[in-house]
């Protein structure tokens, strides 16, 4: 077929067209695709918001929406591979990190939220995980992992490389694991205990609660799990077996008890992951009722968020609830327009399409 000079310029030209026009389609900003409601408000209207779900993840995918992985992808001919978040229970965020510890998939997956990549963290040898539950980073970016088959606290440096064990069989049952800037806390299901330990030499100090405050039942702790530190150094604990949270101060003595066993709100159930912002609210999630409540410093409910039955992005076994404040600007524009949120509020759901959801704690412009 002989064609004419005109059709033989176009058809020449036309793979740069094309190429144009999907390079053209990747710098529009992508549509927003949350997998819940646009905008959706604790409490409920009419009162006042303080919290909005702003988006969750199930999977990297979710991490990588709105990247340059789809054009990629179409140039190579290649799928970009999907690592699913199998049933995560512990976690930390901070930093311009997410990690999740997750249980189904024996790892800890690192979510970088500057370049939307996740890194999945699986040491080797002795220090091979098989049911991480809880961790904590410190300021070096050393990890802390509490391994619930190990029964040991896996510490690794910033290059993942081991750096030390604390516990082992038949010394503790290691549930959760937090770091200052010179303790190490470990709850320990084993010994009703939660150990203190000096941060540089890795040794203990001493117990919270101490022998002889065990002893008294308002002291007492029967299944010490999730555990939390506040800016005064204060250790709030998630008893499992008592369905309370109790504080203590920075010398392990008892302050006070926050919640007791219910189906009401301001009670407890199942409750497990806690957490304190730094105007001293406690928030605690409870996999029974499927949500977190709030208090104050004092104990009183201030609100709850989460249940299913309640809005469209409820939660679905709620294990673990992480506050990060260094994280806002990621995901501020999942906000409302005239919402300014202050703090992530991050929970991890053991099932669900929501594995990850981030809430954003704030106020009114």
């Amino acid at each position: 077929m002989n064609l004419g000079p005109a059709w033989r310029t176009l058809l020449a030209a036309l793979p740069l067209v094309v190429l144009m026009f999907f390079v053209a389609g990747c710098h529009t900003p992508p549509a927003k695709t949350d997998p819940g409601p646009r905008y959706t408000f604790f409490p409920p209207p009419p009162d006042a918001p303080r919290l909005q779900f702003l988006t969750a993840f199930d999977s990297d995918k979710d991490l990588r929406r709105g990247s340059r992985d789809g054009f990629v992808s179409f140039l190579t001919g290649k799928p970009t591979k999907v690592l699913p978040i199998l049933k995560p229970y512990g976690g930390f965020a901070g930093r311009g990190k997410i990690y999740v510890c997750d249980t189904g998939d024996s790892v800890v997956l690192q979510m970088d939220l500057a370049t939307r990549k996740t890194k999945v963290i699986s040491p080797s040898g002795p220090a091979a995980l098989k049911l991480p539950l809880n961790m904590d980073v410190d300021d070096h970016g050393w990890m802390y992992i509490a391994d619930g088959v190990l029964d040991q606290v896996v510490i690794l440096d910033s290059n993942e490389n081991l750096v030390s064990m604390i516990g082992g069989k038949g010394v503790m049952k290691p549930r959760d694991v937090v770091v200052s800037k010179d303790r190490i806390y470990v709850s320990d299901l084993q010994n009703h205990c939660v150990h203190v330990f000096d941060k540089a030499a890795r040794t203990p100090l001493f117990d919270i609660p101490s022998a002889s405050e065990a002893t008294k039942l308002e002291a007492k702790l029967f299944q010490p799990i999730n555990i939390a530190l506040d800016k005064a150094g204060r250790l709030y604990v998630s008893d499992f077996g008592a369905y309370r949270v109790q504080v203590f101060d920075a010398d392990g003595k008892y302050l006070r008890t926050i919640g007791k066993y219910g189906d009401n709100f301001g009670e407890f159930a199942r409750n497990k992951g806690v957490a304190v912002d730094r105007a001293n609210r406690v928030y605690v999630a409870d996999a029974a009722g499927q949500l977190v409540q709030i208090f104050d410093d004092a104990g009183r409910l201030l609100m709850w968020f989460g249940e299913p039955n309640a809005s469209k992005v409820g939660l679905n076994l709620p294990a673990k609830v992480l506050l990060d404040y260094d994280d806002v600007g990621f995901f501020q524009r999942y906000a409302a327009p005239d919402f300014q949120v202050e703090h992530l509020v991050i929970v991890m759901n053991q099932y669900g399409n929501r594995k990850v959801s981030v809430f954003g704690f704030g106020h009114k412009k």
